[in-house]
């Protein structure tokens, strides 16, 4: 909005003091992040004590790990706080046109809505629960069931994928290589880089960044016969669903340690922002030699926002923490990490970055496909872990709280570097 205003005020005429900073990219995504912190650091406080006020107190399930107890009652639902932190710099300082910023706002807003409900129907049962003299136990089937959850990461997905594949303002465009004529340059795209023209054509099937090759360029059409490649858009919105719904969920199930999954979300927040810089800075992509997506610029200042509000976020979250951000949080964060993971085209790279949300869900996976196996061939379920996720195993191991998440984020700078470097390496 704040940019919208100043740009108007430009082309009608009106000069305002600091106005044309607003022109630079580069100021509005250090604003995001400074604005982003300073909403979550002094109004999160307010929220916290809002909700401490209205009895919004998470629910501890006795498992026996080290610190548990002390957890009950910690306010629930902070991932309010973050999705504020997130939208209010957004909408104040990016170009409300681009169709980036407009999925990116729905994908923040629809996943958070889906936690919100989640978190309020959990409260709202244990409220009952106190009521009647019932002893309420978390795990008890409350909130919302889990096939809505799922059916809302469905229709995020298919709303990201068609957007990416049918929108016009969403395409990749692939440097032409060879000799252009004059008469061939309708529908090309010219950019001019350091007296040097290079001519850029739409890429009308949906492609991607494939690691530790040399054509790095992977082609969803490819994976289908020549005679049904007319159907790739179908393809393409399965494989979307599929990984949105598994990183929201990762991301859902690494918030199990104070500061854990915030943490480790701006970790990778930050790893897209580079690969959006990257990719939308014809120098850097021609130096690098992946592909250039034009209009990503005014996505870093979403990631930018998003990075501030996770940070902000640590101040009260962090050991021992202060607030949870719930399902309201960790279901967005996960869904809004997958769905700019689509954007920058970087979405096979997600194993790599995303690797401590990957092993907790494969984690999680093993211990139940494990346990009924065995429980079925020897009459008594097996474990491979003391506890899933992972996080729990190692505090049955006797790691404090602290060394666990500190580890844990130490792990996924790695793999930051790692899915960066990939850049080079192929």
């Amino acid at each position: 909005m704040l940019y919208s205003l100043f740009e108007w005020l430009r082309q009608i005429g009106v000069k305002v003091p600091g106005g044309a900073l607003f022109q630079f990219i580069t100021f509005r995504v250090m604003l995001a992040v400074l604005l982003s912190l300073v909403i979550t650091m002094v109004y999160g406080k307010r929220l916290i004590n809002y909700l401490r006020k209205k009895q919004v107190g998470e629910s501890v399930r006795e498992l026996g790990l080290a610190g548990e107890q002390q957890k009950k009652g910690t306010p629930t639902m902070g991932g309010i706080i973050i999705i504020l932190a997130i939208l209010i710099p957004t909408l104040l300082l990016a170009n409300l046109n681009k169709a980036y910023i407009r999925l990116m706002i729905f994908s923040t807003i629809w996943l958070g809505l889906i936690g919100f409900i989640d978190d309020y129907l959990k409260l709202r049962a244990k409220k009952i629960a106190q009521q009647q003299g019932i002893n309420y136990k978390k795990g008890d089937k409350d909130g919302l069931a889990g096939w809505f959850k799922i059916l809302g990461q469905v229709v995020l997905g298919v709303v990201v994928a068609l957007t990416l594949y049918f929108n016009s303002n969403t395409k990749v465009w692939r440097e032409y290589v060879g000799q252009v004529k004059p008469e061939d340059t309708t529908g090309m795209r010219v950019v001019v880089l350091d007296d040097k023209k290079h001519y850029f054509v739409p890429a009308n099937e949906p492609i991607s960044t494939i690691p530790f090759v040399k054509n790095h360029e992977f082609n969803y059409s490819k994976l289908l016969p020549a005679a049904i490649r007319g159907g790739t858009w179908i393809l393409y919105v399965v494989i979307v669903i599929f990984i949105i719904t598994a990183v929201s969920n990762g991301a859902n199930i690494t918030d199990g340690l104070d500061g854990l999954a915030t943490g480790v979300s701006a970790v990778i927040g930050a790893c897209l922002g580079i690969f959006a810089y990257s990719s939308g800075n014809l120098r850097f992509a021609e130096y690098l030699n992946i592909m250039y997506i034009p209009n990503l610029g005014e996505l870093s200042i979403f990631i930018g926002a998003l990075i501030g509000a996770c940070v902000g976020f640590l101040w009260y979250n962090s050991y021992p923490s202060q607030v949870f951000m719930g399902d309201t949080g960790s279901l967005m964060l996960g869904g809004v990490i997958a769905a700019l993971a689509f954007i920058v085209r970087k979405e096979l790279l997600i194993p790599i970055f995303c690797g401590v949300f990957l092993v907790e869900n494969i984690s999680v996976v093993l211990q139940v496909t494990y346990f009924k196996y065995t429980k079925r061939k020897y009459g008594e379920g097996r474990r491979i872990f003391l506890m899933s996720p992972l996080h729990h195993h190692y505090q049955k191991l006797g790691y404090n709280e602290s060394k666990i998440v500190t580890r844990f984020w130490i792990v996924t700078i790695l793999c930051m570097v790692l899915a960066i470097v990939t850049l080079k390496i192929r």
